[in-house]
């Protein structure tokens, strides 16, 4: 596995890889019908939305990493009340 997959695939740098896993998934059981996973689209790309912003706001505020670990970004979304997308 290339170091660009690897990373991609990590749960610390990847906020949205359920979402990821979750569109492909749908994607491969329809056939590859775009129409039948629209739902699963939208939630990747609400999530991207989201945790890009946060990311921009560390960057400005500059807190390293730029992106929250999967601890931290756990500890968000429970200060919350769960997930905005």
């Amino acid at each position: 596995m290339s170091s660009n997959v690897q990373r991609l695939r990590d749960h610390d740098t990847n906020p949205c890889l359920a979402e990821t896993d979750a569109s492909r998934q749908c994607m491969d059981d329809n056939n590859y019908r775009k129409n039948m996973c629209t739902s699963y689209f939208l939630k990747y790309k609400n999530c991207r939305k989201f945790w890009h912003a946060i990311m921009v706001q560390r960057r400005r505020d500059g807190v390293k990493p730029n992106m929250p670990t999967a601890e931290e970004r756990e500890n968000i979304l429970k200060s919350i009340g769960g997930t905005p997308y």
